[in-house]
């Protein structure tokens, strides 16, 4: 995808806003026979009122199991073992699962990756929304539920016979805009949208790009959107908060991580993105991640960095803002 279908804003800076999500600190860990995986180690973030936040990092970093910490749906053998999670000042790490059903759906809610695996195959659309509304709300007249649910297929685009459809009937752009439309019927504060479009061709891709947008504006609800497509995340997000081997590493505005990247594993990631300008050999991060059982004192990208230095063998970099608005962990810029 190459045209820019986001609108920026004058300054391309965050305007001030409260926050409607706040992560302090939060640990993420998988129990092994040889030692607890630190699939999120001590991260920290924000998500303001009205944003799309990226989080964008390679395979593995942890970016879905940051997701599913705030949902509060990590599987055994994961376990929170510290940090907060504070959605509108409430701490999720505290709330009862009958708290937590509540806040679900109404403030709450996911846009899952895998469209046809979240879609029940044998319900039709109408009743799968159907059931999200009632659930939380009890029983609705049924022409006030159609209308309902009929105005809500409009807002992300769909034809008013996918009402009456079943999900194998549709399209992977359309079975991906079902599952938005019913992650917005409660008007959510919060959406996380985990990759909603890494099954999808780039035209497609550009719909439910589009389709994101047009929520985030006409509802005003908040979002992460979670990828490793950076070409695509630079169209649609306001902030970008990159994550490495469980690490937060940088987080600034989108334009000045692509005009003024700061941490090294940043750098990377945007000079892999091919060009249509210019012929340029592919450039690859060399090196594999470390153990995340056992990670190495100081910096943990000082095994695949190229501007390693002694004290990132030793001192663990703190993730400090450097510039207005834009924070890395970087030993460079201290």
């Amino acid at each position: 995808m190459t045209a820019n279908f986001k609108q920026q804003s004058p300054t391309g800076s965050t305007p001030a806003r409260e926050a409607v999500l706040e992560i302090n600190n939060l640990k993420v860990y998988y129990a092994t026979p040889t030692g607890d995986v630190r699939a999120v180690d001590d991260v920290s973030f924000k998500v303001y009122e009205g944003e799309i936040l990226g989080l964008v990092g390679e395979s593995g970093c942890g970016k879905t199991t940051t997701a599913m910490a705030i949902l509060r749906m990590v599987q055994p053998p994961g376990r929170i073992v510290g940090g907060q999670i504070l959605l509108d000042s409430i701490d999720l790490t505290k709330v009862t699962e009958g708290e937590l059903r509540d806040i679900r759906w109404n403030t709450l809610a996911l846009i899952p990756q895998g469209a046809m695996n979240s879609l029940n195959p044998v319900m039709r659309v109408k009743t799968q929304i159907e059931e999200a509304i009632e659930t939380h709300e009890g029983r609705q007249p049924p022409d006030k539920l159609k209308k309902r649910i009929m105005d809500l297929l409009g807002l992300v685009g769909l034809p008013s016979r996918v009402y009456n459809m079943y999900p194998h009937e549709l399209s992977g752009g359309m079975k991906q805009r079902v599952c938005i439309a019913m992650a917005i019927v409660l008007h959510p504060s919060l959406v996380i949208a985990d990759e909603p479009t890494s099954a999808l061709d780039v035209v497609v891709q550009r719909v439910v790009g589009q389709t994101l947008l047009d929520v985030k504006e006409r509802l005003g609800v908040s979002m992460i959107l979670i990828g490793h497509d950076m070409g695509l995340q630079a169209q649609l997000v306001d902030r970008l908060a990159v994550m490495y081997a469980g690490h937060m590493v940088e987080i600034a505005p989108v334009e000045n991580v692509f005009d003024d990247p700061l941490h090294p594993y940043t750098q990377l990631l945007i000079e892999s993105i091919p060009s249509i300008r210019e012929r340029k050999p592919l450039k690859l991060t060399e090196g594999l991640t470390h153990d995340l059982r056992n990670p190495p004192p100081g910096c943990i990208f000082q095994e695949r960095c190229p501007k390693v230095m002694d004290v990132c063998r030793s001192v663990k970099p703190i993730l400090l803002e450097v510039k207005a608005e834009h924070q890395v962990a970087c030993h460079l810029y201290e």
